[in-house]
This record gives C-alpha cells, structure tokens and sequence, in this order.
C-alpha cells in the first residue's frame, strides 16, 4: 500500500513539474489518468454536442410552435406566468432566483435549473420523476403552485385562436390542438436550446491558447485531485445519475420515484456547463458564491451514511480552489442569441 502511494505521489509530481499547457493538448485518450472511484463508469470530458435535432428541417413548423407555446402566458391560469417565467433566455434559461416563483407569488423550494442541453437527461425535475421532456412539460402547467391551469382550459383558449389552428396545422398536419401535441410542441423546442461553445470547446478544438494556466490547472484538478470527474463526467459534464451530496436536508429526492431507501436524499447530477451563469446554486438554491460550494466539497463534512461514499475530503489549497472556479468559468459561455416569439392573440 505504502509503495503505491508513493507511485502516484510521484506520478502526480511528474506531472506538476511538466507542462500543462503540453499535456492536455494531447488527444482526450492521451490525457492523464482521472482520480475516479472503482465503481464509477465515467466517460471523458469533450466538446459540446448537437442537439438531436439539430439538421431536422422537417420539424421547423413543430419547433416554431413550441417557441411560442413556450412564451405564451396563456398557458397559465392567471394569465401572467409562462414556461420563461422561470427559464429566461437571458440568463442562460434559468430565472436567477434562489428558488422559482409561481402562481400569485408562491415561492417553491426547488431552484429553477436551466433547460439548456436538457435533450440530454434520462429523467427530469430534480427528483427525476418525469422520464422526458414531453412529460415533465405537463407538470407545471397544471400545478397548483406554479402555473396554476388545467390542460382543457388551456385547449379551449388555443383553439379560440385561428393563428394557433394553422400552426398546429401546419406542425401536426390539422388543426386539432390537444395536450399531447402541446407538451410535444415545447419538447421538441427545448430541444433546440443548447449552450454555446466554451472556451474549453474552442481549446479542445485546438486553440492553445483558450485557457489560460490558472484554468488547466483547474482542468487538472477537475479530474484528478478535486474528483468532480467522479459524477460530472462526459462532454456535458453530468453522469445522468443521482447522488446524495449532503446538501439535500429534508428532501427526499429520487427516494419518491423509485421508493429504494438507498436512494433517500438522492438528487439529479446537474450539467456544469454554463455554471458560473446559473446561479444560485444547488437544488434549492442555497449557495450564492461558487467557491462556497467548492469549499463545502473541500471539506465533506457531513454525517456518517448521509452523503455519497464518493465524497471525501480533498485538501486542495486556496490556490487550488482557485484555479478549480477557474475552470468552471471556462466551461461557462454567455447564451446563445435568442429572439423571442410574438405570442397570438
């Protein structure tokens, strides 16, 4: 035991003492090994993906739909809330609130994520009781503290427009407008909305010069010693998985979809992309300052059973920390340019 810690030791000083910059210009398989733990199935940092849907000319009409659907107030039952409400193109499609704000000012106890690249999740919310977008579409129109509707309200005031018949028409290829063709309208858009390409895209893509050095130290870390490789994996930097981290207090997370006690506390891996621009940050939006939470994994103090086996304490210096947050803001990019619809009457 004693002579592989002194390997790696010495691994690890080889690579402290040789050029960063050099190293991680290599291809991806040619990168140092991650600090990941056996159970962990990881996949290797890289370039942003397409969307699915990316060269689907034939789903323009749907897309078109589901962009104004999507702004549509109408939607709501006070008629003054809608899907952007809480997902702003402008702030990277999230709301920038600590936790989301519905129906008559409800305030809830979830932050609203951004919906960016969300194409990618197998499951949805941050409990990941819906299974696609389709589905996790109808979950705010029609609840009480969010939009507030009921889904025959909202086909009644649809329909009352012409401008909405011929869009569904031409999407659907009739004018009959019902929930299942809404809530795919919104999903196959959402699927559209993707990040915009880093400066660690434009790096792998091989430009150089696109990180600076506090950066590919912080690239270093990310998979080695910080260990956040160990669940924000992949060119989207989230293992598509569940995990307690500590911070879920009273929640029960993925424990009300799959009723396994082992998974009591369990929340949805965010995507780190855009992280710097997403805040608050956690579930609930407890952090406001991104080194705090770096500073809170540092640690790992949580109670024995309570937290994931694949948090420890890292000891990374200040300067580690540092050049972690960093990264994190090269993995980060303003949002795409977006247009926002004009809604029919």
């Amino acid at each position: 035991m004693v002579l592989l810690l002194l390997s790696f030791m010495e691994k690890e000083q080889t690579i402290e003492k040789d050029d960063l910059r050099e190293i991680y210009s290599r291809p991806t398989a040619s990168w140092p090994a991650p600090h990941v733990s056996p159970s962990v199935s990881w996949k290797e940092l890289g370039l942003l993906p397409e969307s699915p849907i990316a060269h689907s000319d034939s789903l323009q009409p749907m897309i078109e739909l589901g962009k104004i659907l999507f702004f549509d107030t109408k939607l709501s039952g006070s008629g003054k809330i809608s899907c952007a409400s809480c997902h702003d193109p402008a702030l990277n499609w999230t709301d920038g609130k600590k936790t989301s704000v519905g129906h008559e000012g409800a305030v809830s106890k979830r932050n609203s994520p951004t919906i960016q690249n969300t194409w990618y999740y197998n499951r949805l919310f941050w409990d990941g009781r819906s299974r696609n977008l389709q589905d996790q579409a109808f979950g705010p129109i029609n609840s009480e503290t969010e939009m507030h509707s009921e889904m025959y309200e909202v086909m009644r005031k649809l329909s009352r427009s012409s401008a909405y018949r011929q869009m569904f028409k031409k999407a659907f290829g009739d004018e009959g407008i019902d929930p299942d063709r809404l809530t795919e309208a919104i999903a196959v858009f959402e699927k559209t909305i993707i990040s915009r390409k880093s400066r660690f895209d434009e790096f792998l893509e091989g430009n150089k010069k696109a990180l600076s050095n506090s950066e590919l130290r912080g690239l270093h870390l990310f998979r080695t010693k910080a260990r956040c490789i160990n669940c924000h994996n992949g060119p989207l930097f989230s293992d598509n998985l569940f995990h307690n981290v500590g911070f879920s207090g009273a929640e029960q997370g993925y424990y009300k979809v799959s009723h396994n006690e082992a998974d009591m506390g369990k929340i949805k891996t965010p995507s780190l992309r855009d992280v710097t621009r997403t805040g608050p940050w956690m579930h609930d939006g407890q952090f406001n300052d991104l080194q705090q939470v770096i500073s809170r994994y540092n640690l790992a103090k949580f109670p024995p059973g309570v937290a994931d086996t694949l948090l420890r304490p890292l000891g990374l210096s200040v300067r580690e920390k540092r050049d972690l947050l960093a990264f994190l803001g090269a993995i980060s990019a303003p949002p795409v340019e977006f247009n926002k619809p004009a809604i029919p009457e």
